[in-house]
């Protein structure tokens, strides 16, 4: 069903210019004091770089004979806007980004009445090569940088906070690793920006672990890693197959590690943080969404403490993989239902707006790179009632 190759080791690539949030808090002062300024002068940076503030004329608290100096030193912009798209009522957006070196991400920001949730990218495009997924096919150009990732919700933040989203102004209040790209084959970046996710204003954006959630395809060793370092957010285990012989196909690092070597793993996690994890489960006509592989889906998470987001595929244009009928979602539901494992069916958002597997992204070329691809235009599940059935980067 593939013909690329798993990558772990993203391409080699200019990265971008040295950025206040790829520092800690005291490489930022010894920074700043480097430029003959007080050391303080980097914790007022970051005040301002976390309420999404970027332009220096705005920055009054700091002297206006150094700003642009420290700003162009500490605060490079790192992400521009391609274009926006809007869909749901002005309740969803999605962006695209442009790198430095002209590379293509998308980060999706979606508005609920009780939550606002950006869906964030943390490599330019994706090593795992997963057949059905539009990213994973057009292989990984390189990993973001730890600002690269973080600036994505610190803009989602702010547009939130400048009531840009319809509804008017309100507070971001989850982020998800869902969108291009394997999180934990970008480890080190992806760890600093959980430390900039959960660290308290001012040096962060002061979101709750349980908040924040890192999906993976079932890399064993950095789940394992991120078990051990003590980590409390949501974890979901993006599985689409409950037998190892589909599953090396749909999904090839099962060559690495099979289905019982993640779900033990994930079982760890959920041991050590007390928290229930997510199996991402996308239905695919005729090719696992039949009711058998439901059943062995239900008798492999059957008392763990685990629940299943289903997600009816969203294709893209010419694609031959196509999302189940409704008929096969709602026995899928059904049977795992039956067999005492929580499910629930995602909630899809943005298809008006090339909301599939990077459409937005896959119009643009940049200096004849390859484009990139979102996984889903949705993060959020949504509980469907049983008649409807069916939803280590080394630096």
């Amino acid at each position: 069903m593939t013909a690329l190759p798993l990558v772990f080791d993203a391409p080699r690539r200019g990265m971008p210019p040295r950025h206040l949030a790829d520092l800690t808090r005291e490489e930022a002062r010894a920074a700043v004091s480097e430029l003959g300024q007080p050391a303080f002068r980097a914790d007022q940076l970051a005040r301002h770089f976390y309420r999404g503030v970027t332009d220096p004329a705005q920055m009054t608290d700091v002297p206006a004979a150094v700003r642009e100096t420290l700003t162009e030193a500490l605060l490079p912009g790192l992400l521009t806007v391609v274009r926006h798209q809007t869909a749901d009522d002005g309740r969803t957006r999605k962006t695209l980004w442009r790198l430095h070196d002209g590379a293509l991400v998308e980060s999706v920001l979606m508005r609920y009445p009780d939550r606002a949730t950006v869906c964030i990218s943390s490599q330019a495009g994706c090593g795992m090569a997963c057949p059905f997924c539009a990213t994973g096919q057009q292989g990984l150009t390189r990993n973001l940088s730890a600002a690269e990732i973080i600036g994505q919700a610190v803009a989602a933040s702010a547009a939130m906070a400048n009531g840009e989203l319809d509804g008017g102004p309100g507070r971001l209040s989850n982020v998800v690793f869902m969108g291009m790209g394997e999180p934990l084959a970008n480890y080190a970046r992806v760890r600093k920006t959980l430390d900039a996710l959960l660290t308290p204003a001012p040096h962060g954006l002061g979101l709750s672990q349980r908040s924040v959630t890192v999906s993976t395809v079932g890399l064993v060793p950095a789940i394992r890693k991120l078990t051990e370092e003590g980590r409390n957010v949501t974890l979901a285990v993006s599985l689409h197959a409950p037998d190892d012989e589909l599953r090396n196909t749909l999904v090839p690092i099962n060559t690495r590690w099979k289905v019982g070597e993640v779900v033990e793993a994930a079982d760890a996690y959920a041991k050590k943080t007390g928290r229930r994890y997510s199996i991402e489960y996308a239905l695919i006509r005729d090719v696992n969404d039949q009711p058998f592989r439901a059943d062995l889906l239900g008798k492999l998470l059957a008392g763990r403490l685990a629940h299943v987001n289903l997600i009816p595929l969203n294709p893209t244009p010419g694609s031959k993989w196509d999302a189940s009928p409704l008929p096969a979602q709602r026995e899928f539901v059904a049977r795992l239902r039956a067999a005492g494992v929580p499910t629930t069916v995602r909630d899809t958002r943005g298809q008006d707006i090339d909301g599939a597997c990077g459409q937005l992204a896959a119009a643009d070329q940049v200096d004849g790179m390859p484009s990139v691809a979102l996984a889903a235009p949705s993060m959020e599940p949504v509980e469907a009632p049983v008649p409807l059935g069916a939803e280590a980067d080394q630096e």
